[in-house]
């Protein structure tokens, strides 16, 4: 069965973005420390650089090694609409799981669900004929929806604390145990955890 991977970055409070969404106070350290990071994790997760930086990264016809599909909040979806990235990943199925965002609002290869991220993640999981997994890339509340459903977690925590802003799951009260798999620590200061659920 397919997982589902929720990959993100975090500071060291446990937030996704700030209050107002925004995410580019996360430190990518000098210019040789942010290339050494990408060199190491743009090979491994190629699917996660959004199409319209994958030939400036090397990678536009690469294929996916771990996911097929990517599941995301309005709020992770948003930032890219504004700029007018319409379908974000575009080498990817998109899903983006909102009550408000219109259909016509989105790209055609972009479907918006309007609600039961639980239905559409168990729906994914049991589809047969793929043995990639499902990419959840936010945000916070939709981590919180779909906690029972994640099986494995890949935290890039960062070396800032936001104060406040999004947090990394936004739900309820559910203790929920993960071991550490593997982590490795980069000298921009970012350590990248896989984590699988006891």
């Amino acid at each position: 069965m397919r997982r589902l991977v929720y990959y993100v970055a975090v500071t060291l409070d446990g937030r996704i973005a700030g209050p107002g969404g925004e995410f580019d106070f996360f430190p990518r350290g000098d210019e040789r420390q942010a290339a050494a990071y990408e060199a190491w994790t743009t090979p491994l997760y190629p699917e996660t650089v959004p199409t319209a930086y994958r030939a400036a990264v090397g990678v536009t016809d690469v294929p996916n090694r771990n996911f097929d599909t990517v599941l995301m909040g309005l709020g992770s979806y948003r930032p890219g609409l504004d700029e007018g990235y319409r379908s974000p990943y575009a080498h990817l199925r998109q899903y983006v799981v909102s009550s408000t965002l219109k259909p016509d609002d989105a790209d055609p290869a972009v479907t918006v669900v309007p609600g039961d991220p639980l239905g559409l993640v168990r729906e994914l999981k049991a589809e047969e004929g793929s043995d990639l997994d499902i990419w959840l890339c936010g945000g916070g509340k939709l981590a919180g929806a779909l906690l029972s459903e994640i099986d494995e977690l890949l935290i890039k925590s960062y070396p800032v604390i936001a104060g406040a802003g999004v947090p990394l799951v936004d739900g309820v009260f559910d203790p929920t145990l993960f071991d550490a798999a593997e982590r490795t620590a980069f000298t921009n200061g970012v350590t990248l955890t896989r984590f699988t659920r006891r």
